[in-house]
């Protein structure tokens, strides 16, 4: 059995910058405001396949307070460097009325290739997601623990959901944005693998073939990083909520641990068909933390209410371990306060109700976008 790896964590969030007067997306910033961005933190942050967008990054370790302070500081400096163009970045995966027909793509090689090779399915990216990467040394190992983690995708995407609005629309999702990324190849959940040489083989296949480049032209929900010895979950929505991103990272960090620590025993987390764990992928996407998922064990619908605390107690051991457990309980407010999502459509509703217009109501939910980026 190996050695237990350090499970360390790197975060990645992509950003809206909007315009602070018309609440509408920047469809070519300043190139000075990127410049402003890296001036703070550096290579941290990069352009994204559109202009409109930013990405960020953490140094991975395996303290979750560290990379709080960290995502912290990093949306400080976007926030910041934004404000002097009169922009301001907001952690959604779609914006409330944006349309995605109006955005120019960033001029870089691998962006137009992906323009040329998709067409229209990847000019209509007006999406922003959150990865987070676990730092696993050995590649069999990390098929094991992802061929596992799979089970776990949905929980996390439904805690994450926030993108309910597309072009001016409430969608009646929580994460429209899955629906956009899943007109593109090679997406979805993960097929089941018996080890690294295997994929190592699909992989080849592919890039043997001509279909794709390279393996990071494989966009699975979860995934060996292409870039590093990291096993990245890639199915969340980015949080508008600081603390939200933090707890659902530790919940995944603690996941992953927790398979672990079962094969450690000679155990494992049993691996069910992908179209029952898609089932379960799709009522996330719908209903957020509001719904149901499949308990496959029980055999029947349980409220996600109920599955947050099974999966606390799953892996509390774990994350007490790793210094996270504070931060994995706050799945718990996520729950209590809802999601991302289910914050900006209460807030529509509630705008609507009042006498608000659409365009109005559209504009307080920006505000709102814009306010929970950084802390109180």
């Amino acid at each position: 059995m190996p050695d237990r790896p350090e499970f360390t964590i790197g975060i990645e969030e992509e950003y809206l910058i909007v315009d602070r007067e018309t609440k509408n997306l920047v469809r070519k910033p300043d190139p000075g405001f990127m410049e402003a961005c890296r001036e703070r933190v550096g290579e941290r942050v990069t352009n994204e396949y559109l202009q409109c967008q930013a990405e960020i990054g953490t140094r991975p370790n395996a303290s979750m307070s560290r990379q709080r302070d960290e995502l912290l500081e990093l949306r400080t400096a976007v926030s910041e460097a934004a404000a002097n163009f009169g922009y301001a970045p907001i952690a959604s995966s779609t914006h409330p009325f944006a349309r995605w027909r109006e955005q120019t793509h960033t001029r870089k090689a691998r962006y137009e290739g992906i323009r040329v090779d998709l067409g229209q399915t990847a000019q209509r990216l007006l999406i922003c997601g959150m990865h987070n990467h676990i730092g696993i040394e050995l590649p069999d190992l990390r098929i094991d623990l992802m061929n596992q983690a799979t089970y776990f995708l949905p929980h996390l995407l439904a805690l994450s959901c926030s993108s309910p609005f597309w072009e001016g629309d409430d969608t009646s999702l929580t994460s429209y944005r899955l629906s956009v990324f899943d007109a593109m190849p090679r997406t979805g959940m993960p097929d089941r693998l018996s080890s690294f040489g295997e994929y190592r083989r699909l992989v080849e296949q592919l890039t043997k073939s001509g279909c794709i480049e390279d393996s990071t032209k494989i966009w699975w929900d979860i995934r060996p990083s292409a870039k590093f010895p990291t096993i990245e979950q890639r199915i969340t929505d980015v949080c508008s909520d600081l603390d939200d991103a933090i707890s659902i990272a530790s919940t995944y960090q603690s996941i992953v641990a927790f398979l672990f620590r079962l094969r450690s025993n000679n155990q494992s987390w049993r691996i069910y068909p992908p179209t029952l764990v898609n089932e379960n992928r799709w009522r996330a996407q719908r209903y957020g933390t509001k719904g149901k998922l499949v308990d496959f064990g029980q055999g029947e619908l349980v409220e996600f209410s109920d599955l947050t605390e099974e999966l606390i107690d799953l892996i509390s051991e774990d994350a007490d371990e790793l210094g996270c457990l504070e931060f994995v309980k706050g799945i718990r407010r996520i729950v209590k306060e809802g999601n991302s999502a289910e914050r900006q459509r209460e807030l529509y509703i509630r705008e609507l109700q009042s006498g608000a217009d659409k365009p109005t109501a559209q504009a307080k939910v920006v505000d709102h976008l814009i306010g929970e980026f950084l802390p109180s």
